[in-house]
C-alpha cells in the first residue's frame, strides 16, 4: 500500500485520466473528490461486500418509512 500526505486542494494521479483531490478537511473527516471517465465504476467499499439480501431488506426499509 503506498500512503501519501495532501493538503486542501493537492491531488493525486492515478493512471492517464483518474485524479484524486482533497476537496475538504474538517477536523478528523477528509472530503474527496475524484474525476474519472465515466467508464470507470467508482463504489464505497463497504457497499462493494454487502450481502445482498441486506441491502435489498435497508431498502424495503426505506420504501416503507418514506
Amino acid at each position: 500500500m503506498l500512503v501519501l500526505s495532501r493538503k486542501l486542494g493537492e491531488a493525486i494521479q492515478i493512471g492517464p485520466d483518474i485524479r484524486i483531490v482533497v476537496a475538504k478537511i474538517d477536523g478528523h473527516q477528509v472530503r474527496i473528490g475524484i474525476e474519472a471517465p465515466m467508464s470507470v465504476s467508482i463504489k464505497r467499499q463497504e457497499i462493494c461486500f454487502e450481502l445482498p439480501s441486506e441491502r435489498d431488506a435497508d431498502r424495503l426499509m426505506e420504501a416503507v418509512s418514506a
